[in-house]
């Protein structure tokens, strides 16, 4: 197939979590036969903070610097057998959903790819029923919805809001990417966080990780992501390291003893969410400890692939009576459980099965799809 994508970046995860989902998707369709152009805009400095200097094998780059760009995109974009409107890409939302809508034709699925269907739905929900002029009155009208996360509740509320088809697409592991390396001295601490600073995320990092420092003054902490610098009041033993680029994510993972995810107020609240970082560390074999969600049995075996941890009691619990040999099988496990079932190539099978079943379709009624 010839695949265009209309998403934030690929060339640059600054203040960018989906780039590794990009990368990831991108690589293993094209390794599949398939043929990827990735259109993003200029914007929020992202190509002044690129991650991969050089444009991708895998995939042909279009960087937009303003609408007159990314029409010219759109039309382009007419002779692809597959179209995709990311959200959050960061500016024209509601033009280049419109404009994706507007190649739909036979021979040309187009889709709306959600990578924060929290955020996505409260927007939609909030707004009238009866508006045409709104995303929710769009969603109907694409092929299908695919989604990053957020399992059978999300795939219900787009239901609602009248999608045809609402398909997931978890987010998985590069595992040319992310892999056990020996670990740099100059990294190590007891609990690693890389996460930027959110609102919705914010009071949540407070509560799990600065009490779990408070509460273990004896252990290091490091927390990465932007903007926590300004935080006034860090414990005395965290280490902030500001962003961390996607090619220091291995090294980092694999320096700490354990690797912290906590996952977005909303995101927790849906439940079946697990975020890139949980998938990234299991794939360097890190002892991941991960706040409490709905649905995370169903991706890894606690206590055997993964720690689970309610409060910041139990995340000091975790480090305080995990042994060294225990944390180090719990990452094997964690390595061994992704190897075989969250990948990014067995997440472009999936893409490839669901294409299929859209095209095989014979009416276009709302349909949810495990």
């Amino acid at each position: 197939m010839k695949i265009t994508i209309f998403g934030s970046s690929i060339v640059s995860a600054y203040w960018n979590g989906a780039a590794t989902y990009y990368r990831g998707l991108c690589r293993a369709l094209h390794a599949r036969g398939h043929e990827i152009t990735f259109v993003e805009p200029d914007i929020y400095d992202r190509q002044q903070h690129r991650d991969l200097v050089d444009d991708p094998p895998y995939a042909e780059v279009r960087v937009c610097r303003g609408w007159d760009d990314l029409a010219h995109e759109l039309e382009r974009a007419r002779a692809s057998d597959f179209v995709a409107k990311f959200s959050g890409v960061g500016g024209w939302e509601l033009e280049l959903a419109r404009g994706v809508l507007a190649l739909q034709q036979t021979g040309t699925l187009v889709a709306f790819w959600d990578v924060d269907a929290p955020a996505t739905l409260a927007a939609a929900f909030a707004e009238p029923e009866d508006d045409p002029t709104t995303f929710r009155a769009l969603v109907p009208r694409f092929d299908m919805v695919l989604l990053y996360g957020g399992g059978p509740p999300v795939q219900q509320s787009y239901a609602r809001l009248g999608a045809r088809a609402a398909h997931l697409v978890y987010n998985a592991v590069d595992l040319d990417d992310y892999y056990a390396v020996p670990p740099v001295p100059e990294r190590a601490c007891d609990l690693l966080f890389m996460g930027n600073r959110l609102p919705d995320r914010e009071q949540r990092v407070h509560d799990l990780f600065f009490r779990a420092a408070r509460l273990a003054p004896e252990m290091t902490f490091v927390l990465g992501g932007s903007g926590w610098h300004e935080w006034v009041d860090l414990p005395p033993n965290v280490r902030a390291i500001g962003h961390v680029p996607t090619g220091e994510h291995r090294a980092w993972n694999c320096s700490a003893r354990m690797v912290l995810n906590i996952t977005r107020e909303d995101m927790a609240r849906l439940g079946y969410s697990p975020a890139t970082r949980v998938f990234e560390a299991a794939g360097c074999a890190s002892c991941l400890v991960t706040d409490s969600w709905i649905g995370v049995d169903q991706f890894f075996v606690p206590d055997q692939e993964i720690l689970v941890a309610e409060n910041a009691e139990d995340i000091v619990r975790h480090l305080r009576n995990t042994p060294a040999g225990s944390a180090r099988e719990i990452g094997r496990r964690a390595r061994a459980r992704v190897e075989r079932d969250h990948t990014y190539a067995s997440r472009a099978e999936r893409f490839e099965q669901v294409v299929q079943r859209e095209i095989a379709r014979p009416a276009a009624v709302p349909a949810l799809s495990r």
